[in-house]
C-alpha cells in the first residue's frame, strides 16, 4: 500500500512540474477504464504514442485491449456471453480547445483502424460452445479533458455487427477511461 501511495504522489509531482504538449514533441498516453457494451460491462487498457503536430493537435496510434462480457439478444431471448478480450489498433487525431491560460484542456478526437474481436462463448451450451468471430474495421470518437498530465475521456468505439447463425451481435461499446501522459512538453501561453 505504501508503494502505491508513493507512486501516486510521484505522478502528481510530475504533473505539477510539466503540462500537456508542445508542437514537435512526442508523448505516450497510458489509460485504464470501464467498458459498456450492449447489455454488459468490462475493463479496458490502452497505450497511445502521439506526435504533437501543433500546440493544440496531435496524431497517434492507439493500442487498446477491452475485456468484456455482453448480452446477445435474439427473438426476445437474451444470453450472456463469457468475458473475452478484443484488441484495437487505431490511427488517432485529437484537437484541443486550449486558451493558453491554464493546464486544463478540453479535447475532441477521432480514430480509424482495425479491431480483432474475441470469440464468443456461452456457458449455457457447454464448455465447447464457442463461435469464432472475424475482426472488423471501425472507428472511434472521443471527448474529454486533460489537466496537466492527467486525462479523462469518453470513447465510443464504432465496430460493425457480427452475424452468428442468423443472430446479430453488437460489437460497438462506450468506454470511460482515466490516464496520464509521459513527455510532450508544456502548454504554451
Amino acid at each position: 500500500m505504501k508503494k502505491l501511495f508513493f507512486a501516486l504522489i510521484l505522478m502528481l509531482a510530475v504533473a505539477q512540474v510539466s503540462h500537456a504538449q508542445e508542437e514537435g514533441k512526442f508523448r505516450v498516453g497510458l489509460e485504464a477504464g470501464y467498458t459498456m457494451p450492449d447489455g454488459g460491462g468490462g475493463v479496458l487498457l490502452a497505450i497511445e504514442p502521439k506526435y504533437n503536430i501543433a500546440d493544440n493537435m496531435n496524431i497517434g496510434i492507439r493500442f487498446e485491449s477491452a475485456a468484456m462480457a455482453k448480452n446477445v439478444t435474439s427473438d426476445g431471448i437474451s444470453l450472456e456471453a463469457d468475458l473475452a478480450a478484443s484488441a484495437s489498433y487505431l490511427g488517432t487525431f485529437d484537437y484541443y480547445f486550449h486558451n493558453g491560460s491554464s493546464s486544463f484542456a478540453p479535447f475532441m478526437g477521432a480514430g480509424v483502424g482495425y479491431t480483432a474481436l474475441a470469440n464468443i462463448a456461452f456457458d449455457e451450451f457447454g464448455p465447447d460452445a464457442e463461435a469464432e468471430v472475424d475482426g472488423k474495421f471501425g472507428g472511434l470518437i472521443r471527448a474529454g479533458f486533460e489537466w496537466g498530465k492527467f486525462r479523462l475521456a469518453a470513447n465510443y468505439n464504432l465496430i460493425g455487427k457480427t452475424e452468428i447463425e442468423g443472430v446479430e451481435v453488437k460489437n460497438s461499446y462506450l468506454g470511460i477511461s482515466l490516464g496520464f501522459y509521459l513527455g510532450g512538453g508544456k502548454w504554451k501561453k
